[in-house]
């Protein structure tokens, strides 16, 4: 008859150490996604304070007096912010080479137009005189608006996009004068500007009404979103949730 086979662990033993590490597993697992879920309500607390920096900055810059355009450019050169910062600037329109960015402006489908305002130093500023309807593409159809002769444009400065912003936008079609996203270089490209001779960002005009009242101007939106607080919220929420589900927990365990 053979000897029964000897365990290695003390009858018992093995199931308690089993428990013991499962309820440690378990601690682990709640403090890890516990710190997790603070860690993610206080990014979003940071980024609140940012977010409403930056609209008070922007507000700021917004009320502040036009400044030459000069005085942006040397900004930008030296890798200042210069986002929304009011300026003036004055040239010639180009009509012949307005170009049209596909844009919605009060529940409308139509363009913005970027027309190509001529420097007295011969280079391009790419001004966004507002928005035109979409069977209004053609400026002949608004030929009230091409307005001639020098002009002086208020607007806002607006950084050049350093590539597409989302895969989701479609590709640009210069060949159909349609862009789906603010590609400075195209824009002048299919103009045939050389790029040497652009200012290296965009102005969006003021709403100071144009002839024939198109283009609409003043299209510069403003509305960010500043859901940080709400998502600061859920996520505390969830820690606080989380807790209290683990007190419940442990507590009937005890029982």
């Amino acid at each position: 008859m053979r000897a029964p086979v000897k365990s290695t662990v003390a009858d018992g033993h093995m199931p308690a150490f089993r428990r013991l590490f499962g309820r440690v597993a378990g601690v682990v697992l709640v403090l890890a996604a516990l710190a997790v879920l603070v860690a993610l309500g206080t990014w979003q607390m940071q980024r609140l304070q940012w977010k409403e920096a930056l609209i008070g900055a922007i507000a700021e810059r917004r009320s502040a007096p036009a400044v030459p355009l000069e005085q942006i450019e040397a900004m930008a050169a030296a890798g200042g912010d210069i986002d929304y910062r009011t300026v003036h600037a004055s040239g010639i329109y180009d009509h012949g080479r307005e170009r049209h960015f596909f844009a919605t402006h009060e529940g409308r489908t139509g363009f913005y137009v970027f027309t190509p305002l001529m420097l007295a130093d011969a280079r391009a500023l790419f001004v966004n005189r507002g928005f035109v309807p979409f069977e209004k593409k053609d400026s002949s159809k608004r030929s009230e608006g091409l307005v001639a002769g020098k002009v002086t444009v208020n607007g806002l400065a607006r950084p050049k996009l350093s590539g597409k912003p989302s895969s989701l936008v479609p590709d640009n079609d210069p060949a159909k004068n349609i862009f789906y996203w603010k590609d400075l270089g195209a824009m002048a490209n299919s103009t045939g500007i050389s790029s040497d001779r652009v200012v290296p960002f965009f102005i969006d005009a003021d709403a100071a009404p144009n002839p024939g009242g198109l283009p609409v101007g003043g299209v510069t939106q403003f509305d960010l979103p500043n859901n940080h607080l709400q998502y600061a919220l859920t996520w505390y929420g969830l820690a606080a949730a989380l807790v209290a589900v683990s007190g419940v927990f442990v507590y009937r365990r005890r029982r």
